[in-house]
């Protein structure tokens, strides 16, 4: 098997679409998994992060017991919108694998319409691992393309997500693992790669 790099995308995907993580509280949740799309009191005003590690939603959700974080969705997007927001991202921390100093980054990050973030990547327990995973910030400058037009499907994996957590507190770890998303390594063009800092 191949050694995980430090940074690099790891997602559900398939030809033309990839899978992201939101957890929101059932007001916002239940009408964007109704409607298949993002509809008020979803904010268009504020960032919006998504992720594409499933594992790494649920350190940070608390397997959807975190108040605000109840209801946990996948949500498809295209791979054509994906790879925009990237285009455009810039790294919330100065790396000088994307930019030549601290004044270049500062000055970039400024006017960022997106952000980007690596943060570690988690074991179905929770541990941190060196492996990083990455999270997109969308700034109300492209929420709406976002919501609109990348948005393909939102389904809602609150249920799959609790059966998995019984399961692990029940000890049973491989039927756990076994519901997991599947993830793979994205494919990305050595261009955005390099824009965010990303292993090549």
């Amino acid at each position: 098997m191949r050694p995980v790099r430090s940074r690099e995308i790891r997602a559900d995907y398939d030809r033309t679409s990839i899978v992201v993580y939101q957890a929101y509280g059932p007001h916002i949740g239940r009408p964007a998994v109704e409607q298949g799309r993002f509809v008020p009191p979803f904010s268009r005003t504020r960032m919006t992060w998504i992720k594409p590690s499933f594992l790494w939603l649920m350190e940070r959700s608390g397997w959807a017991r975190k108040a605000g974080q109840e209801m946990v969705l996948a949500v498809r997007i295209s791979r054509e919108g994906w790879e925009e927001a990237l285009s455009q991202a810039v790294p919330t921390s100065a790396d000088r694998r994307v930019h030549r100093d601290n004044d270049e980054w500062r000055a970039a990050f400024r006017h960022a319409r997106v952000h980007v973030q690596w943060d570690p990547e988690r074991t179905l327990r929770g541990r941190a691992l060196d492996a990083r995973s990455i999270q997109v910030g969308l700034s109300r400058h492209v929420i709406d393309r976002y919501a609109d037009e990348w948005t393909l499907d939102i389904r809602d994996l609150t249920p799959t997500v609790h059966r998995i957590r019984r399961l692990l507190g029940d000890g049973h770890t491989t039927r756990a693992a076994a519901l997991l998303p599947r993830e793979r390594v994205y494919p990305l063009p050595a261009e955005l790669a390099r824009r965010i800092g990303a292993d090549v």
